[in-house]
């Protein structure tokens, strides 16, 4: 081989070298989030974030549990649908090596109900609703409390089941359902508690329709999960600081009309 032909090998070489690491990251990051809000936010924030040369993929799923187990599984990248207490849980109970990134958003949740206009009108041993997983348990369970319909243990805390309830006047009887069927099984019950995301895909609008509502200030605001060794990556940069932009605020204002806030 000539000089020449070899100084021009030498440089195929290290130019096909160079553009490999400039594919790999043109995949899409896939990002698993619940239908609803978290999707509709999502979807604009994918629109900016390919400005700054990032590419996303949106993966909807109706529950709360497959969105961890498919981050665990490599299946996405990163999630952007829960708040701390409940990612602290599944971390707690399924041994997942994740990290929260950054804070989205906070869903008030809402009290509901095709019964009765007002928590007062609520007869002894009425039937009520409450999602089944011990963290919005336990986050409803705090918001009756609140209402002064209930006392719970003092030392309950934030993962208070209805066996801490240690007064009921109105002798309620809970009704522990997956947060999803809560909507649909309103019928059913005198009322129920139901996450925000789930009311307004059932057509139910949260300052319209709820009997009550928790406090916007809670512990309880929305983040992005990613897992512990991508946490360093320029992705993770780029996506957190186009979704707590002040174009997604502006959006999250004006779409949700108080429904759902900001929580950055």
């Amino acid at each position: 081989m000539t000089k020449r032909l070899f100084i021009q090998s030498t440089i195929a070489l290290l130019a096909a070298a160079t553009l490999l690491p400039a594919t790999a990251q043109d995949k899409p990051i896939k990002i698993g989030v619940t239908a609803g809000p978290h999707a509709q936010i999502l979807e604009q924030v994918k629109k900016l974030a390919e400005k700054d040369g990032l590419k996303i993929q949106i993966v909807e799923f109706s529950d709360y549990v497959q969105p961890n187990a498919a981050l665990a599984a490599g299946d996405l990248d990163a999630n952007s649908y829960q708040h701390k207490p409940y990612l602290d849980q599944q971390i707690k109970d399924r041994g997942y090596k994740f990290v929260p990134v950054g804070y989205t958003v906070n869903f008030p949740i809402g009290l509901y109900s095709k019964k009765v206009k007002n928590l007062g009108e609520l007869k002894e041993g009425a039937k009520f609703g409450i999602p089944n997983d011990p963290t919005n348990g336990g986050r409803v369970l705090l918001v009756l409390q609140d209402q002064h319909l209930i006392k719970l243990k003092p030392e309950a805390g934030l993962k208070a089941t209805p066996l801490d309830v240690i007064e009921n006047p109105k002798k309620l009887k809970f009704v522990e359902l997956d947060a999803a069927q809560l909507p649909r099984s309103l019928d059913d019950l005198d009322a129920a508690a139901i996450n925000t995301n789930y009311a307004l895909s059932a057509g139910l609008q949260p300052n319209r329709d709820a009997i009550a509502q928790e406090s916007a200030k809670s512990p309880y605001v929305n983040l992005i999960a990613v897992r512990e060794q991508d946490k360093n990556k320029p992705w993770v940069a780029k996506l957190v600081k186009t979704y707590q932009s002040e174009e997604i605020r502006k959006f999250i204002q004006t779409e949700f009309k108080g429904a759902v806030l900001a929580g950055f």
